[in-house]
């Protein structure tokens, strides 16, 4: 059995002046759509942290029958994580089993997953040098590892999820690696295998640097957008766009302090107008991240800075969904009434409405993302539940 991570890793490495190579990412996966007022909380299953996992420091994505699917970084045969399926009926399926070894180890990141049932993910650890994976695992539980990174110029580290495109194409992002100052890279991987480095991530101040802990959003017209934890022309992370065929342009750079966010994780959400909407995981009134806003025309809002407390939340690190009417949902690691976390609800003039308190049994230390559907928000806590181990949980109608 390998040593399990500890709880409440991320509060504790926020600052852009310590390497985000443990910083663990957990993507989004959402369906825009108006959420329920009658606001019902729900755990749908709690890992055990053995043969089933436990610790799903990623979000869950969800078919068209109801059934989820996500990863989780402990657990498994090997103690090593896997894959895993909930059905709508709250059982629970371990799909694969990473060994640690040649096909991959600890992963954190949100699935992708194909018309045929095939999903698509990615391991920060193991693989041919240790340096992290790109992973298929098809509906029978088979996996096929489908890129190892290799440090240096290929990445290491990949702690996002994948954008998988109408042909096949997968793209994401490293934490770290590249070849400038191991500040990460953006790639893509043909369906053959074959990867190109789209853009090598600098930390300049037109560049961003570190991008962990989050996934790619696209416009559907060929160009993908992002946040990164550090970099820009203060150092505190950067919006970003970048084409499919690899230009990159600099949207907006996070100033720090109390009067904007900085440490941009998480999975940006993109409207309809061009408005792109995200958290950062420090600064910001309190010191303790912010829901912020960016406008088509590079202009950005603070909508809420965390303050903690058993009435806010504090470090936010999946980034927001939206529904049909704008408000946004999201969850912070701690604060609330148990400072264990929450889930909560900003209008778009600001109005903070706090959701749900985690206090334990039901889940502790929410890191992923949501699916927001039918009038319900899906998600994942990565300890707590009935065992300790985390849970999936429901909240809405």
């Amino acid at each position: 059995m390998t040593e399990r991570s500890g709880n409440k890793v991320f509060s504790k490495i926020f600052s852009a002046s310590v390497s985000p190579a443990f910083l663990l990412v957990i993507v989004l996966g959402f369906v825009a759509t108006q959420f329920s007022q009658a606001q019902n909380f729900s755990v749908l299953y709690s890992f055990g942290g053995a043969a089933d996992g436990g610790d799903p420091y990623a979000g869950v994505i969800r078919d068209s029958n109801g059934n989820f699917y996500g990863t989780v970084g402990y657990g498994g045969t090997a103690y090593a994580g896997g894959v895993y399926k909930v059905d709508s009926l709250g059982n629970e399926t371990m799909l694969y089993s990473f060994t640690g070894g040649a096909d991959g180890n600890f992963p954190v990141s949100t699935l992708a997953r194909d018309s045929a049932g095939n999903l698509y993910g990615t391991t920060t650890q193991g693989g041919s040098v240790g340096g992290g994976v790109v992973f298929k695992v098809d509906p029978s539980g088979n996996e096929t590892v489908l890129h190892n990174f290799t440090g240096g110029l290929d990445g290491v580290s990949p702690s996002g999820g994948l954008f998988l495109d109408a042909v096949g194409n997968l793209y994401g992002t490293t934490s770290q690696g590249g070849s400038f100052e191991n500040s990460g890279i953006l790639f893509r991987l043909s369906p053959a295998g074959t990867e190109t480095i789209l853009h090598v991530f600098t930390g300049a101040a037109n560049d961003g640097k570190y991008p962990s802990y989050t996934n790619l959003v696209t416009d559907g017209h060929g160009t993908f957008y992002g946040v990164t934890q550090a970099g820009g022309s203060t150092g505190h992370g950067v919006v970003y766009k970048i084409t499919r065929t690899g230009k990159f342009t600099l949207l907006y750079s996070f100033a720090g302090g109390t009067a904007d966010g900085c440490n941009a994780l998480g999975t940006p959400y993109l409207d309809k107008y061009g408005n792109l909407y995200g958290t950062t995981s420090s600064c910001g009134a309190s010191g303790l991240g912010t829901v912020w806003k960016l406008t088509s025309t590079g202009i950005e809002t603070v909508l809420h800075s965390f303050a903690g407390g058993t009435a806010d939340g504090e470090y936010p690190l999946a980034g927001v969904v939206e529904d049909v009417n704008g408000n946004l949902y999201g969850s912070t690691e701690t604060g609330g009434s148990a400072n264990l976390g929450t889930v909560y609800r900003v209008s778009q003039t600001g109005k903070f409405t706090l959701l749900h308190s985690f206090t334990g049994p039901d889940g502790e230390y929410p890191y992923g993302g949501f699916v927001l559907r039918n009038g319900a928000l899906y998600g994942t806590a990565q300890n707590g539940g009935s065992i300790g181990y985390g849970s999936v949980w429901k909240f809405g109608k």
